[in-house]
């Protein structure tokens, strides 16, 4: 995601796009005059005339995010609420507890506490589920309750929350968290650089070049990139980063708007650290936004060797504009392209099938393009790896795993069941494999994949128009066998399956820091990579 910070109110905004966009929005002019003379007669009567008093600001609200939902989820509007309690801050440093949180239900879930931070100090473990913060039982409060465990720092923060059956508490004190773009980075033998880029904040650029600098002082003749799960982040970063392979005044991506004024080209200003060290970048499918602007532009230039999976797609630029009152508005302003001329948005949310779902571009469609050496390169929805590695697409049913926590909740039992593991890497056992589907089935984690859900949308159907009685046996019987082909798929899917759960496993008690030292070792990815570069004749040849 994008987001670009000189502050500009909407109406010099809309009057430069009068000015400037040209006839289009000129022959609009009168029909949007005409439609918000339409919403405001509306408005002003449903709130003179409906039978029950009404929220003006509430309605409003809703009218507004509802509209812009139809567009597409990135243009977002911020009331004055909103935006001083999710201003988006990109220095990649807050004040908190220090940990990746999640609603669920009546309760937030602490997914990762980061090492050293306040929920790891305060002693809450990944599974626990707070209930309670201070005086506040978040069964009672239905906004954004991550918002009561910030604050200024050394404040201290009562949590009550649930562990294996057990009511707990811990106080927490508030200190300032510094995400680093640049987690992680170690040599994985005498030649080869692993740096792990996971963010793109002001601080990226930085800490990659850094990191950069210390392995070549330590020896490094190559260099593994890897931008695996980077969801993006600032535009200016992603080019700087590029910046550091390639020469000055290359171009790297370029914004297309129907506005001119959002036609931009973006090129490198600065010396480059290294023209030749060899390079490799590793994607897969959520790796977006800034991300692809590095991995595509590395490759269109023909300076990197992009491996692993399709990345996200997403190639859509917002920027956030302050309004009136307080307000903020996030608009998609426009679409970026690589130096070869590719835009990778892979979702047309202009375009809709029959449910309103946004239409992916079908592989038929892409259309090719040359790098700078001539290479062919397609566009059509995220960057296709020069060398695509099919073992590492997430299957469905790992990515249903993923989405209902049913391996997160399997591994937080599984830690509390083996406290002593300490920095033992466990082997996944078909013992182990048959627990894990045995727990799946105890705790009624549902799959809730397409063909289930529609199913129990059937059931519900059914029993508003009161027959789910006369058809109750075929139910029983279509859904056993559902349930049925779904284990088959955990079967099909065991290797990849067991591997998620080992990850899940090593980041429990080694943190994120322990995983990534397993995978220098152990990742299929970096071995790919690594033995492409100790290789130049392969190296060179994909990059020919």
């Amino acid at each position: 995601m994008f987001q670009y910070f000189k502050k500009r109110y909407i109406i010099p905004i809309v009057a430069s796009g009068f000015l400037f966009v040209g006839a289009s929005f000129k022959d609009d002019f009168f029909e949007i005059a005409k439609q918000i003379e339409i919403f405001t007669t509306l408005f002003k009567t449903v709130n003179q005339n409906y039978v029950d008093e009404v929220n003006p600001s509430e309605l409003m609200d809703k009218a507004i995010k509802s509209m812009l939902a139809d567009l597409d989820p990135y243009t977002n509007y911020f009331n004055e609420q909103d935006v001083v309690k999710f201003k988006i801050n990109n220095t990649g440093e807050y004040t908190g507890i220090g940990a990746m949180i999640t609603r669920k239900e009546d309760k937030l879930i602490i997914k990762e506490p980061y090492k050293g931070f306040p929920a790891d100090k305060a002693g809450l473990k990944a599974g626990d589920a707070i209930i309670q913060i201070g005086d506040v039982l978040l069964a009672d409060f239905k906004e954004d309750a991550s918002q009561l465990l910030k604050g200024a720092k050394n404040t201290k923060v009562e949590v009550k929350y649930l562990r294996q059956g057990k009511t707990l508490t811990a106080q927490i004190v508030l200190d300032e968290v510094e995400i680093k773009a640049v987690p992680f980075f170690s040599k994985i033998d005498e030649k080869t650089g692993y740096i792990v880029l996971s963010a793109f904040n002001r601080k990226t650029t930085q800490e990659t070049k850094e990191a950069l600098e210390k392995l070549k002082a330590d020896g490094a003749e190559r260099i593994i990139l890897d931008l695996r799960g980077n969801p993006g982040g600032l535009l200016n970063e992603a080019v700087n980063v590029c910046n550091l392979f390639v020469p000055k005044g290359e171009v790297i991506v370029t914004t297309k708007s129907k506005n001119p004024k959002y036609n931009v080209t973006y090129k490198t200003t600065r010396e480059p650290i290294d023209l030749q060290i060899p390079l490799a970048i590793i994607v897969d499918g959520k790796s977006a936004s800034a991300s692809e602007i590095v991995s595509g532009a590395l490759q269109d230039l023909d300076r990197a060797v992009v491996i692993g999976s399709r990345s996200f797609g997403k190639g859509l630029v917002q920027r956030p504009i302050d309004m009136t009152y307080g307000t903020q508005v996030k608009v998609t302003i426009s679409r970026y392209y690589t130096p070869a001329g590719r835009c990778i948005q892979a979702l047309d949310y202009w375009h809709k099938d029959k449910d309103g779902k946004a239409t992916r571009t079908d592989a038929s469609k892409y259309t090719a393009f040359k790098t700078k050496k001539g290479r062919t390169v397609y566009d059509g929805g995220g960057i296709q790896p020069d060398v695509e590695l099919e073992e590492t697409k997430l299957s469905t049913i790992a990515e249903v795993l993923q989405k209902n926590d049913g391996i997160f909740n399997y591994v937080t039992n599984y830690y509390y069941k083996n406290p002593s593991l300490g920095d033992k890497i466990p082997t996944i056992t078909d013992a182990d494999f048959a627990d894990f589907k045995a727990f799946l089935k105890k705790e009624k984690i549902s799959f809730d994949t397409e063909t289930e859900l529609a199913l129990k949308n059937t059931l519900e159907k059914a029993k508003k128009e009161k027959i789910d009685e006369s058809i109750k046996a075929q139910y029983d019987q279509l859904f056993a066998a559902l349930q049925k082909s779904e284990e088959a798929l955990l079967d099909k899917n065991q290797k990849e399956i067991k591997k998620l759960i080992l990850d899940e496993i090593i980041k429990r008690y080694q943190y994120k820091e322990g995983l990534y030292q397993y995978y220098v070792k152990n990742n299929l990815e970096i071995a790919k990579a690594s033995s492409i570069l100790a290789n130049p004749t392969e190296y060179n040849k994909i990059l020919q």
